[in-house]
């Protein structure tokens, strides 16, 4: 085959009609939305049917919506544009946040803010009792994904926001790999914030927005001209919010056909490798999980050796996060579900996407096997039998 892209998770391709859409701003109609003239009007109405397009598909107000950079930036605004300015108390996050939670996270704890990092069952299900225990009076802000990037665990956030809110704390998701993928209503969630990126759901890299329900108070972290409400300094992105705003309407669209359709190959990867293949563990959750994603542990190889072997028969794959890369350890996600520290180094994500095919799945199926066999007779680990 000439090549299968399983690391949708990581990226997505952008839809064509995403870039017809995005191509003017790139030329002809070149203007900044913040001037008053002929070219920046088209530009800022653009900007405002963007906003339309991606309130709607929410459930939000267009002024609940602020374009930003992408997933991370929308992520620290939330956490230090929420925080920072009062005086330090209590955050609480998942253990298996993505890095853009983790990290903003981290420096509020430098600052002298308290940070609960609340386990995960075996599913990677945030455990309730260990996060109702957390909350103290001082507790300001809960930051927990609504869908996990490595094992795909869909967290029961509109729950886990109801019990934020009646211990009189905000709740923020990051929604980045959710959004697109599944249905997401911020009004039936529940949440103050969310995050979201267009290049997770074939949009352009560079943009993504953060929902701020209506009230809710944040200061900037990037200062300047003063746009996006005075909440995100800088020229907007012009094509890449028109990219957001065009790529999100298409996957709400789509979303009927296409997430059955996703379920069922990743339902039968899931099988085919189980029954294949001895020693592969299914991580996260069996069924609260995203349609396109298979994270599994193959017992006695590395995950990196096993991506390099299937990018050679022209599968691309992750060994984990995209975005925690040059790292040897394990991942922490994986970790954080129980997985001892061999078996986590055998991690493997497989990210399906609206492209993929039955017959890539079938083509998957017949090319691993020979794969693991293979690293696992190379391993002193192993003993067949």
């Amino acid at each position: 085959m000439t090549g299968v892209y399983y690391d949708h998770a990581a990226t997505t391709p952008v839809d064509p009609r995403v870039l017809e859409a995005m191509l003017p701003f790139f030329g002809e109609a070149y203007g900044n939305p913040s001037e008053l003239h002929r070219l920046g009007r088209v530009a800022r109405a653009a900007v405002d049917e963007a906003r339309a397009r991606v309130a709607a598909a929410l459930g939000a107000g267009e002024k609940e919506i602020v374009f930003t950079s992408g997933g991370t930036e929308a992520d620290n605004l939330a956490l230090l544009g929420y925080l920072r300015g009062s005086p330090p108390g209590h955050l609480i996050v998942s253990a298996v946040e993505h890095p853009a939670v983790v990290e903003p996270a981290r420096a509020l704890e430098h600052s002298g803010w308290a940070v609960d990092r609340v386990p995960v069952d075996a599913g990677g299900v945030v455990d309730l009792d260990a996060y109702e225990r957390a909350f103290r009076d001082d507790t300001r802000l809960v930051s927990i994904m609504l869908a996990n990037n490595v094992v795909g665990t869909i967290q029961p956030v509109a729950e886990l926001a109801r019990i934020a809110h009646e211990r009189g704390a905000a709740f923020h998701t990051d929604a980045v790999q959710a959004v697109g993928a599944v249905p997401v209503d911020v009004r039936e969630l529940g949440v103050d914030l969310l995050s979201l990126s267009a290049h997770k759901l074939y949009g352009p890299k560079g943009v993504g927005a953060l929902y701020v329900k209506r009230g809710t108070r944040l200061t900037p972290i990037v200062h300047g001209g003063g746009q996006e409400r005075r909440l995100r300094s800088g020229t907007e992105n012009v094509p890449g919010v028109v990219g957001l705003g065009q790529a999100l309407t298409l996957a709400v669209e789509a979303m009927p056909e296409a997430r059955p359709r996703i379920e069922r190959m990743r339902d039968d990867l899931v099988r085919g490798l189980l029954e294949s293949i001895p020693d592969v563990t299914l991580l996260g959750h069996p069924t609260r999980r995203l349609p396109g994603n298979v994270a599994v542990t193959v017992r006695y190889v590395e995950g990196e050796s096993m991506l390099l072997h299937l990018d050679a028969q022209g599968f691309m794959v992750s060994s984990g996060s995209a975005c925690a890369t040059g790292s040897e350890e394990p991942s922490p996600v994986v970790l954080a579900l129980g997985v001892p520290v061999k078996d986590a180094h055998g991690s493997l994500r497989l990210s399906l996407g609206r492209q993929n095919t039955p017959a890539e799945v079938e083509a998957f199926l017949q090319a691993f096997p020979p794969i693991v066999e293979k690293l696992r007779h190379m391993s002193p680990l192993y003993t067949k039998g």
